[in-house]
């Protein structure tokens, strides 16, 4: 009998913590959060979209809003929650979302200032699973 291939288990979902959080309208700091892959239809609709064709700098922002899962205690992430982000944490959110959905992972190689050596970081901020 053939050995079977095994294959990897695709990752679709991504923790992470933003680097300083979104505050609520209750003065209330959000940090950690989901992320998952994004789909074809998430590119789409966010092109579709009415603002997005008049400033395409929203388009990250439709992007962020479909593909964040969870951002703390939040009921939802919708447009206000990303415009209302500091812009650390937004772009934070562009740079994992374009790892996860280019790269397919959240380290980045790093080398350290003092001795040269290089090393892998998770750049999400979340604790290894």
């Amino acid at each position: 009998m053939a050995a079977v291939a095994e294959h990897p288990v695709l990752r679709t979902e991504y923790p992470f913590a933003l680097p300083r959080g979104y505050v609520d309208e209750q003065g209330k700091l959000h940090r950690d959060g989901l992320l998952r892959l994004a789909t074809a239809k998430d590119e789409l609709v966010a092109q579709a979209e009415p603002l997005v064709r008049q400033n395409p700098a929203y388009l990250s922002v439709y992007l962020i809003m479909q593909t964040v899962t969870r951002l703390g205690a939040l009921p939802g992430v919708d447009r206000f929650v990303v415009e209302h982000l500091f812009a650390s944490d937004l772009a934070f959110l562009q740079d994992l979302y374009r790892r996860v959905n280019q790269q397919g992972h959240t380290e980045a190689e790093v080398a350290c200032p003092e001795c040269g050596h290089q090393f892998l970081v998770d750049v999400a901020g979340a604790a290894p699973s």
